[in-house]
């Protein structure tokens, strides 16, 4: 995996309606899944009860929570492009959220990113981001979304 590094804006800006980059892939376990039902005080059975699931579940295993799979973002987002003189950086957005496909337990997924757009508002760097969280072995993603971030390049 070739990691980019961005060192302001001008080196971003040579990115815009380009892809960034894939992050490695990373596997969802049943102990991911059973920690972020705990944290997020969803435990619907067809997450967190393997025996149950392989009956009456139509994946035949248990699945990712959906917001699950968006919480891996950042890290996987890190894997892609490493930014320097970044004193600040911020969550603004997700726009075009769609579910595509369930992740079942035990698949890999990675994250693959496009640089839809890009604005300096008074120096603050808006980023739109189309990513595409790809699963291993799958011809459709788990998700696709366009997010927004604001970095305060120093």
């Amino acid at each position: 995996m070739n990691q980019l590094t961005i060192n302001n804006f001008e080196e971003f800006e040579q990115y815009v309606g380009k892809e960034l980059g894939i992050s490695e892939y990373l596997k969802i376990t049943q102990e991911q899944i059973n920690q972020f039902a705990e944290a997020t005080i969803d435990h619907q059975w067809i997450h967190t009860d393997p025996e149950r699931a392989a009956v009456e579940s139509p994946f035949k295993t248990t699945i990712a929570h959906g917001y699950l799979t968006m919480s891996l973002l950042p890290y996987l987002w890190a894997q892609i492009v490493e930014f320097k003189n970044v004193k600040l950086m911020v969550n603004y957005g997700i726009e075009k959220l769609k579910f595509n496909q369930a992740v079942a337990v035990n698949s890999e997924v990675r994250l693959k990113a496009k640089l839809a757009s890009l604005i300096n508002l008074r120096g603050v760097t808006k980023a739109q981001l189309d990513v595409e969280l790809e699963i291993k072995d799958s011809k459709k993603s788990a998700f696709t979304a366009s997010l927004i971030f604001l970095y305060h390049f120093n």
